[in-house]
């Protein structure tokens, strides 16, 4: 099962990277004479309102869902880890500090954070600027949970005797951490990425589908997702369920890994 899915993940992968030669047409090129087109040989999926191909539009919002999530997971584990090194060997105030910061963090509202800004960004907003917004405040919002746990494995690091001995004989504070405590935490980095992957999956599919994430003509699951809005749609062209088939297939995938 385990080989299954990781086989199927790096299929998906690829197929994201290798999206502008996969892809039949741009995710923006527009059919006008064929909107709400049926699946056929032009197009595999059909078209969507505004004459797009749906099979195009998908893989490329795959490549920007399933490649982004995984950046935006990274600058959450880089947050968390620096905040927890620096509170740990600063001072008890400062480890202290972190905590209450992380307990304020993952009790503020993040949803309707995310409303306020994208309220705040003009209508001209560049495409890719949304997707620095939406997969940029994930990253920052998800940095509590890991950095409590970062800072309980780096406080019994940090009173062991073999890091005490080190320092004690001058071993310079970036050696200590790159060779020595950094292969202890890899497991526990490692760990909170793949808990935070499919979470940043699902948040962005969230936001999609409230209009909050990604910004048109770019694709994204969640923006894609949105289409579902419009259950009577689906009993004339049921390609518009793909999205979901995929989402719900790299989630299981993830699930299988964990």
């Amino acid at each position: 099962m385990k080989k299954a899915a990781v086989a199927l993940l790096i299929a998906v992968a690829l197929c994201a990277l290798l999206a502008p030669a996969i892809a039949p047409y741009d995710y923006s090129r527009q059919f006008r004479e064929s909107p709400n087109a049926p699946a056929g040989r032009q197009f595999l999926m059909g078209t969507d309102d505004l004459g797009r191909d749906r099979f195009s539009r998908l893989i490329y919002a795959t490549r920007f869902s399933i490649l982004l999530a995984p950046a935006a997971a990274a600058v959450s584990i880089l947050v968390a880890l620096l905040a927890s090194a620096i509170s740990v060997f600063r001072a008890r105030w400062a480890e202290q500090g972190l905590s209450g910061l992380t307990t304020l963090s993952m009790s503020l509202p993040w949803i309707f954070l995310f409303i306020m800004l994208r309220a705040m960004l003009p209508l001209n907003t560049r495409p890719a600027v949304s997707i620095l917004v939406t997969f940029g405040l994930m990253g920052i919002a998800g940095w509590a949970w890991p950095a409590r746990i970062f800072t309980a494995s780096i406080r019994q690091m940090a009173d062991s005797g073999w890091l005490l001995q080190a320092r004690a004989s001058g071993v310079s504070p970036r050696r200590i951490a790159l060779v020595h405590a950094w292969p202890h935490l890899r497991a526990v980095a490692g760990a909170q990425f793949r808990a935070l992957l499919p979470a940043y999956i699902l948040s962005e599919a969230s936001l999609g589908l409230l209009g909050l994430g990604v910004a048109e003509p770019l694709p994204s699951w969640g923006n894609l997702l949105a289409e579902l809005q419009h259950p009577d749609r689906v009993t004339d062209n049921p390609w518009i369920l793909a999205p979901l088939g995929l989402l719900m297939a790299v989630m299981i995938c993830l699930e299988a890994m964990a």
